[in-house]
């Protein structure tokens, strides 16, 4: 959509607040779509930016328990994720 969401790189995961709106791939405003009801950024990451292997869903069925690591959107700090059960829309 041409919107600038960080000013930089280092903003994006240091901890300022993406700037909205953020658009999923079919057009819909995830911060204010009530189809979206958690606006979580699903990463798999540890803060610095590493692979969580415990916490990324990988291998994950509808079935499972398995949680994974995402950063709420509108929040700050990309990266600063907390583990969610990968079984949240």
């Amino acid at each position: 959509q041409g919107q600038l969401l960080a000013k930089s790189w280092s903003s994006l995961f240091g901890g300022a607040a993406l700037r909205g709106p953020i658009y999923s791939f079919n057009g819909r405003n995830v911060l204010a779509d009530p189809l979206w009801p958690h606006r979580l950024a699903w990463h798999g990451s540890t803060p610095r930016g590493g692979h969580a292997r415990r916490w990324d869903c990988q291998g994950w069925r509808s079935s499972g328990t398995a949680q994974g690591m995402a950063s709420a959107l509108g929040e700050g700090g990309l990266l600063a994720g907390h583990r969610h059960n990968c079984s949240t829309p």
